[in-house]
């Protein structure tokens, strides 16, 4: 027997508005019951796990010790650039001038990711 990953938590001040933004990023909907003000939310995943946003009175103080790696459909910087445009900050980067590498980014209460290379820049680097 093995246990599957149900949701990603993801502690924050205001539930609600966190998951506006990562709906936002994904492109997926919130839970359709979800209201501003909850205090619990859900971004609901094609697959996989759901990305489940639980409000918490402490704020955040260290670097993540998980964190969420995006594979945009758009190119990488198109993405940066799209992310920055919702509310998202640029915290490092990680491109490297043959294309390869990573940018890391904060949403809007300060959690990292990462936003990789695209399928096709992948695959147009291996050809």
């Amino acid at each position: 027997m093995v246990s599957v990953v149900q949701n990603v938590a993801i502690d924050c001040a205001d539930a609600y508005e966190l998951a506006r933004f990562w709906s936002r990023a994904t492109g997926r909907p919130l839970h359709p019951e979800d209201r501003p003000g909850d205090r619990e939310t859900q971004v609901m995943a094609a697959e996989g796990p759901v990305l489940y946003f639980n409000q918490v009175p402490e704020p955040k103080t260290v670097k993540n010790r998980l964190h969420l790696c995006l594979r945009p459909e758009t190119s990488r910087d198109e993405e940066v650039e799209r992310l920055l445009g919702i509310g998202a900050a640029f915290v490092a980067d990680h491109r490297n001038p043959d294309g390869t590498g990573w940018a890391v980014l904060a949403d809007p209460e300060g959690n990292e990711f990462c936003v990789l290379r695209s399928e096709s820049e992948r695959a147009s680097a291996d050809s």
